[in-house]
């Protein structure tokens, strides 16, 4: 989640392309025979998934899970100087190489007029860091970083597609038309014959005992160690409606001896009073440790990104789901499955307010008999296995 999410494949307010934009890849036809290899430096696997954590977070799990496989591997990474990927990447101890960023315009714009020239040259310097690392195979994940990676490595270099989300991103149906291998979180991505493995998750996440890490996790934030515990997050990014609403019910939830652990973003701002005698209501701009942030939650108030939805599946944490009401609606369908099995609550972005969470989500994080009940529907419907399952596909379309 990342924190959830997860964006869009994460879980931030900023996942969206517009289904409408069509062009011709502008590095043309690909030449024959590929790049020139480097003198051999071993297996080389490129990673393309910038922008939001909902894209950085399921490639540096498909990372780790690599180099799980093959210790010899070369993982590298590409993004972009002004998305998360640029800290992120570097924190889990992964190379980054730059590329320049191509943002695919939601609607018709000026900017649309530009966007061939922006592949073009986007294009050329990944083709060249491809055959700079020498890359056996290149991994996407969608959003702004792939669709370059795929381009340059069209015809060149094997590629593997992943879908995070319930309908597509146009990046990664373009990807898709020339992978080598094209797996799903969920069926019905959009994309044929995509073969459905979940979500990769860090080991953080797949092994993680909520119960076991439960006072470690409210010493490390700050938490009340006995009181119930409500986690908030839009994502990576933050979300205003969910910042609003919940400080907005800072008082209700202090009165009734809920404590909150709020992830509001780092370029949003939350003030709220704190009720002496009360648990405490602790605020933080992002979540570093999310595996700490999902054991000392009893219930999660979030976005429903597709990574969110999978870290929140895996752990078996019970979820009130705010849909980001823009893109092209997968986060609400994202929440489907969970929602469905019993492990979760929809309320429209529209719909939350203060009062809202003090009549549904104050009852429910205080009913701890049926957020135990929700807790396994959640676990239910999660995929742990997922990062492992595409490293395996990726080794295969790598051939080495």
């Amino acid at each position: 989640m990342v924190g959830p999410g997860a964006g869009p494949a994460g879980g931030s307010d900023q996942h969206g392309a517009d289904e409408t934009v069509r062009f011709t890849p502008a590095g043309g036809p690909a030449a024959s025979g590929g790049p020139a290899r480097p003198a051999d430096r071993g297996l080389c696997v490129v990673v393309a998934g910038g922008g939001t954590a909902g894209h950085i977070e399921p490639a540096l799990a498909l990372a780790d899970a690599v180099r799980r496989m093959r210790p010899d591997a070369r993982i590298v990474a590409l993004g972009t100087e002004r998305g998360l990927e640029s800290r992120l990447v570097p924190a889990r101890g992964y190379p980054l190489e730059l590329i320049p960023p191509v943002p695919m315009p939601r609607k018709p714009s000026p900017d649309l007029l530009k966007l061939p020239l922006r592949v073009r040259s986007a294009v050329r310097d990944t083709r060249a860091v491809l055959a700079r690392v020498g890359a056996d195979v290149v991994v996407g994940f969608g959003g702004y970083v792939s669709l370059p990676a795929y381009l340059a490595a069209r015809g060149r270099v094997p590629i593997v597609v992943h879908e995070a989300n319930a309908r597509a991103g146009l990046a990664n149906k373009v990807g898709a038309r020339f992978a080598a291998s094209v797996a799903a979180a969920v069926p019905d991505s959009g994309l044929p014959d995509a073969k459905v493995i979940g979500i990769p998750l860090r080991q953080s996440i797949t092994s993680l005992d909520r119960r076991a890490l439960r006072a470690q996790a409210r010493a490390h934030f700050g938490l009340h160690p006995d009181a119930p515990t409500l986690l908030v997050s839009g994502g990576s990014q933050g979300a205003r409606t969910l910042n609003t609403a919940v400080s907005g019910a800072a008082g209700a939830l202090s009165r009734a001896g809920v404590g909150v652990l709020h992830a509001y973003g780092p370029k949003n701002t939350v003030a709220v009073q704190s009720v002496p005698g009360t648990p405490p209501y602790v605020a933080v701009p992002y979540l570093e440790r999310m595996d700490l942030a999902l054991a000392a939650a009893d219930l999660v108030l979030c976005r429903s990104g597709a990574m969110t939805v999978a870290e929140i599946s895996a752990v078996g944490l019970p979820a009130v789901f705010v849909p980001l009401p823009h893109g092209n609606g997968e986060q609400a369908l994202n929440a489907v499955p969970v929602v469905d099995g019993g492990g979760g609550l929809l309320i429209p972005d529209a719909e939350l307010t203060a009062q809202r969470v003090i009549d549904t989500v104050l009852p429910l994080v205080l009913d701890q008999g049926r957020l135990a009940a929700m807790a396994g529907a959640t676990a239910g419907s999660g995929h742990r296995e997922a990062a492992d399952v595409l490293a395996a596909m990726v080794l295969r379309a790598a051939g080495r």
